[in-house]
């Protein structure tokens, strides 16, 4: 297999273990460009991709745009809080005139669950799925699961927790599928309040004891308690949040098991982890950063390839 089976990314539950290895593969290869003085190549020089953003991002927005310019894309910026959508214009109408400015490539961001689905039935570009409200967010499971492979050489077999708000999090369902795919076993943590009814049914263990879910695991994915999304009260206050579910130096230290510790970002500091855990030697934040890009490159090069049938 040198593509992938559809036009777009819009979740990893569509995504077959070998598409997923292919991303990996090609990833790699463009990670050992961005390791070079000159860190671009001109992949898809032919291309006009639009970043079309109706929930504020820092790092996946800049991520894209960079990974776009290393492949040498003509990139256009979109922001909601400065469009016409502010005026009443709808989404497709939005779309449409985006890309009748010849736009070949949609990468969207949008607070409302399958409304990257929506756009990709109605529209011939190709399109991806940056995050759709509380569903999905299929790149930061890939380059999640990438820098577990190259952080321990294997994900099948390596137990992964995902500890925090659940509920909330587009994030953790995209990351059950990518992981699973690849073997390994999934538990979920934090309070019974933050963790779906039904997700057991994913085939995946829930567990509200912190302590235990960090001695079963290999590595810790920990998530931001989203506020902004939360309408109603889900614990007490931040300091109870952080005084039982909070990761730190001494919960570490009292299970006396090397664990590796993830976090998509933005991190709340002294709130769901503590700086002296972001910051430490099992940390792979940052890796998670940097491979953001080259996974980001390859699943556009990728989706290029699907031009040229």
């Amino acid at each position: 297999m040198n593509k992938l089976k559809s036009k777009d990314l819009l979740g990893i539950k569509n995504l077959s273990l070998e598409e997923i290895n292919l991303i990996f593969e090609t990833a790699d290869k463009f990670k050992e460009v961005l390791s070079r003085p000159i860190k671009k190549v001109p992949s898809l020089r032919h291309l006009t991709i639009a970043n079309v953003f109706f929930e504020n991002s820092t790092r996946t927005k800049l991520s894209f745009e960079l990974a776009q310019k290393r492949l040498s894309a003509d990139v256009v910026n979109f922001s909601s809080s400065v469009s016409s959508v502010k005026k009443g214009e709808s989404l497709l109408d939005t779309i449409n005139n985006i890309l009748v400015m010849k736009v070949d490539m949609i990468v969207m961001r949008h607070p409302n669950p399958g409304a990257p689905h929506f756009i990709s039935k109605n529209i011939d570009a190709s399109v991806i799925n940056a995050g759709d409200g509380t569903h999905e967010h299929p790149t930061q499971a890939l380059l999640d699961s990438y820098t577990i492979r190259e952080k321990t050489g294997k994900v099948k077999g390596k137990r992964i927790a995902i500890i925090g708000d659940i509920t909330h999090s587009r994030v953790a369902l995209s990351n059950i599928y990518s992981l699973q795919k690849l073997g390994a076993e999934v538990m979920l943590c934090g309070p019974s309040t933050l963790i779906p009814k039904h997700i057991s049914n994913l085939n995946v263990k829930v567990e509200n004891d912190i302590k235990k879910a960090l001695e079963w695991c290999d590595v810790a994915n920990v998530l931001r308690i989203q506020l902004e999304r939360q309408k109603n009260k889900f614990f007490p206050s931040l300091r109870e949040y952080s005084l039982y579910y909070g990761i730190n130096k001494r919960l570490l230290d009292s299970i006396n098991r090397n664990i590796t510790i993830m976090h998509p970002g933005p991190i709340n500091r002294g709130v769901e982890i503590s700086s002296d855990v972001a910051d430490s030697k099992n940390s792979i934040i940052l890796d998670q950063v940097e491979n953001g890009v080259a996974i980001r490159m390859a699943v556009m090069y990728l989706l290029s390839l699907n031009k040229n049938r």
